[in-house]
């Protein structure tokens, strides 16, 4: 690790807190990888900024922060696309401006006589453009999220979709809360994310502490994280089969996704995961007798999941409609930052459990699955491709389960420390960046959700597209809206 203004880290390594730099070193920083995370702390004129970027190829984080001195700082997003919600977010939760910005409005609506979804949208004028606005409030038992299209006919020109709706200040609460809730607010920042957000937050805490996870700790965690996969994939899978209308795959996906949900339960008592990773390790064992019937089970999902899932690429039907529907070319993909299923379906090869492995994944590799085509095709065929390696992972895990505990006590946390914790969650790259004071307390806690980075690929994929292909093309990429909204 680099010592300096500029340093160089890699995932799940507590580092020094580094010593402030100029704001055009730290946007230097931005501009030599990718972006994992900028954020501000505190407020103008005393804001300051953190970046981190990954260097993928070599596995390794770099970290600065800076002083922006003002009430402003020039806007790297006209020459970085992939900052540009970063940039919104800081001026929203600091009052630090980026100038030069394209488009600056606000992304959750927290500052002082904001109106959630009241800003000025895009619009396109022309003969026969029309606007359709969709949301808000949907039909069906979902989360909300505002949607707004401008239309030539049937084709989407541009869709901007505008959220914010579920803000809760969790990272504030991370911060100024009881220590006891933390846990609970990282297991619920995106509820079909438990074990993914879980095991970020734990990994941040064990870091800047100094403690060490037993090695049957980590291995019980890898298997709860790969069952969230399974469980998430196999029932967007069956979703994706309904909004063509295709019910065979669809209602059977449906029970499946059940069925691995179960197995999580299984674990620890939640379908969801609560309660199975802890700070120092996981909450609950498994014997001889539960392991032996994880793998029945196991077989027997797997057995109905293929079964149903063929179904899919051997009728022609689905096919049609999934092919060449919303794509997003790999340029594309990779200029906006997209992570995780998405990033894989364009050709990005990009998967954290690869390039900056933690826990387990150290030692055990998972062949990681991409496409080229970047449709509706290619992010379905990423998805099963992941879970049939992900039922490979658990068998082998379940198979050689070291000896010993299962949780070690944490510490207190160190003084003046930074820490990058990433997991490659069902949807893709989770980050959870946490800095301490003096006195070894939190002084910010930052999360990036991969629906932080993907809604902006949602919205790309509909140019062009038609207007009735975005219930499939929203399932495609299934994003989070409170994952987003924090």
């Amino acid at each position: 690790m680099s010592v300096g203004p500029i340093v160089e880290t890699f995932n799940g390594a507590a580092i020094a807190l580094p010593e402030a730099t100029t704001v055009e070193a730290l946007q230097q920083v931005l501009r030599g990888g990718r972006v994992v995370a900028l954020f501000g702390v505190g407020e103008a004129p005393d804001a300051g900024l953190i970046a981190v970027v990954a260097d993928d190829a070599n596995g390794r984080l770099r970290v600065a922060r800076a002083r922006a001195q003002g009430h402003a700082f020039p806007s790297l997003t006209p020459e970085r696309t992939a900052v540009h919600l970063f940039e919104r977010e800081v001026w929203e939760q600091t009052g630090l401006a980026p100038e030069g910005h394209p488009w600056l409005k606000p992304v959750r609506f927290t500052r002082p006589g904001d109106v959630i979804g009241v800003m000025d949208y895009f619009r396109v004028e022309g003969e026969s453009v029309h606007e359709v606005g969709v949301g808000p409030v949907h039909a069906g038992i979902i989360e909300p999220g505002h949607f707004r299209f401008q239309c030539h006919g049937e084709t989407v020109f541009h869709l901007e979709i505008s959220l914010g709706y579920q803000h809760r200040g969790v990272e504030r609460a991370m911060v100024r809360g009881p220590i006891k809730r933390r846990l609970h607010l990282a297991e619920t920042l995106a509820g079909d994310t438990t074990i993914g957000h879980a095991t970020a937050h734990c990994e941040a805490i064990e870091a800047l502490a100094g403690a060490k996870v037993p090695a049957r700790a980590q291995a019980l965690r890898a298997i709860a994280l790969e069952l969230e996969r399974l469980a998430n994939h196999v029932g967007d899978l069956g979703a994706l089969a309904g909004d063509v209308a295709f019910l065979p795959t669809a209602s059977f996906c449906g029970r499946v996704r059940g069925d691995f949900l179960n197995l999580t339960a299984s674990l620890c008592g939640s379908r969801l995961g609560r309660a199975m990773v802890r700070p120092g390790g996981v909450g609950f064992d498994v014997t001889p007798q539960m392991v032996a019937d994880l793998n029945a089970r196991l077989d027997a999902a797997e057995r109905d999941a293929r079964g149903a899932v063929d179904l899919l690429w051997d009728t022609s039907s689905v096919m049609s409609r999934f092919e060449d529907t919303g794509v997003v070319a790999s340029a594309m993909a990779e200029e906006i930052g997209l992570v995780g299923v998405a990033a894989r379906a364009s050709g990005l090869h990009r998967d954290v459990r690869q390039d900056h492995p933690s826990g387990l994944y150290r030692m055990v590799h998972v062949p990681i699955s991409v496409a080229d085509t970047g449709d509706v095709f290619a992010r379905a065929r990423v998805r099963w491709l992941e879970c049939v390696r992900s039922i490979t992972f658990v068998r082998e895990q379940l198979a050689s389960l070291p000896e010993g505990a299962v949780r070690r006590e944490v510490g207190d946390l160190r003084p003046e420390r930074l820490v990058v914790a990433m997991v490659e969650g069902w949807r893709g790259e989770i980050a959870h960046v946490a800095t301490t004071d003096a006195e070894g307390a939190l002084a910010s806690y930052k999360v990036v959700d991969p629906s932080f980075h993907n809604w902006t690929g949602l919205a790309m994929a509909l140019r062009e597209t038609a207007i009735s292909d975005f219930p499939l093309c929203n399932k495609s990429f299934n994003l989070s809206y409170c994952g987003f909204d924090l």
